[in-house]
């Protein structure tokens, strides 16, 4: 996850995949599944040890999946809803 953020410039709107463990899972929310994964990586600090992943795949907590989609940087979902980092669209597979 650390990797991503770090280059986040470079990988803006190109596909990345990800592997890391599902630590929040909210479905359903503007027609996608919303996970959050970590991998160890980054620090809780500058929030790089979490990365969001939008989904029509579903997850459980726990789980440990990898995540294909694309990167997408500052984003604004809505009111206390503003990524520097996540990815996109991802299709999963544990």
């Amino acid at each position: 996850m650390a990797e991503v953020y770090a280059q986040k410039a470079q990988l803006s709107d190109k596909p990345v995949t990800i592997r890391g463990k599902v630590v929040k899972y909210n479905a359903g929310i503007m027609g996608k599944n919303w996970l959050h994964l970590r991998d160890g990586s980054g620090t809780a600090a500058n929030g790089s040890n979490d990365i969001l992943v939008t989904t029509k795949d579903t997850a459980a907590l726990g789980d440990v999946v990898n995540a294909r989609g694309t990167v997408r940087t500052d984003v604004n979902v809505g009111p206390g809803y503003a990524y520097a980092v996540l990815i996109e669209d991802a299709a999963m597979r544990k």
